[in-house]
């Protein structure tokens, strides 16, 4: 979950982000993202993080929304089969036919598959923000547990003979931990090839940043890509302008694909959302990102 492929070259990007980006939001996506709404010190303003990572842990509304995401999909599943010409990918994404291919289903990772509210309980407690170390350090315990309703889902797509393809922005080093934990979790893994993740080789592909464009048209190469599930808008498409408007008119133009080919799980506690309402510049120092996003509220007159 890296925004370049190396750690060299990542470290360079989040010193100096704006020199990394194209106009697209190439910042570090999924838990990778910062948490920009991460504890403060003790004693000073009051938690940003805590209702959100409080309500994923222990409300019902969370875990209803996800079971019911995960449900609705599975009852999709034998439609998206019989339709010889279903497909998930946007056109632009697409290189080849999907006519004839094995079918499968892209899953991001990070609270779409597996919930690492932990980590950011931790980042709460403890007062801090995401950083490098401490992430690979949680990844590298392999703990985090299924999102509810995700296992469900993963057998019944398994028994139809959908494999499933794991796209995520933990960096390719994380592989053989992300894997184990897969597993660990009781999620289908039908090889080491099925997990794409963040500095995967894609010949004839850019990577720019975090985005997973070129991840998804490799696996549009093999397979029929019957479903598309994440927490982030990028996980289904690529985000060129990673802003307010530009989110918007993407949603806009895809938004009958949502409940049908594309299924959102709910993430309040981060996202590439944040960054789109402080032009995402991480290098500005923490309270300037926050004063961006209060700006942002609506206070009705």
């Amino acid at each position: 979950m890296r925004a370049s492929p190396t750690a060299a070259a990542l470290a360079a990007c989040l010193l100096t982000l704006a020199a990394c980006k194209p106009m697209s939001f190439t910042a570090p996506a999924d838990t990778a993202t910062p948490s920009v709404t991460s504890a403060t010190p003790a004693g000073s303003a009051a938690d940003d993080n805590l209702n959100a990572v409080a309500w994923v842990q222990t409300s019902m509304e969370y875990r209803a929304l996800t079971e019911q995401t995960y449900h609705a999909a599975a009852k999709q599943l034998d439609e998206a089969l019989k339709e010889a010409h279903w497909d998930a990918l946007v056109p632009g994404e697409r290189g080849n036919a999907a006519t004839g291919l094995k079918p499968a289903v892209i899953l991001d990772v990070d609270e779409t598959v597996l919930d690492n509210s932990p980590y950011q309980a931790r980042l709460v407690r403890d007062g801090k923000e995401y950083d490098e170390v401490s992430w690979d350090q949680w990844v590298s315990e392999k703990k985090a547990k299924p999102v509810p309703g995700v296992l469900d889902f993963a057998r019944a797509a398994n028994e139809r003979g959908v494999t499933l393809l794991y796209i995520s922005n933990r960096a390719v080093h994380l592989k053989d931990a992300t894997l184990a934990n897969l597993r660990d979790a009781g999620l289908p893994v039908a090889d080491d090839s099925v997990f794409l993740g963040l500095g995967t080789f894609v010949e004839g592909c850019e990577q720019n940043g975090s985005e997973k464009l070129c991840r998804r048209k490799l696996a549009g190469q093999k397979y029929r890509v019957l479903m598309q599930f994440g927490d982030q808008l990028g996980d289904f498409v690529e985000v060129v302008a990673n802003s307010r408007e530009g989110r918007a008119a993407l949603y806009d133009e895809y938004a009958d694909w949502f409940g049908e080919r594309w299924w959102m799980l709910p993430n309040p506690t981060y996202g590439s959302w944040a960054p789109a309402l402080f032009n995402n510049a991480w290098d500005q120092p923490r309270e300037a990102r926050r004063q961006a996003m209060r700006d942002a509220l609506d206070y009705a007159p």
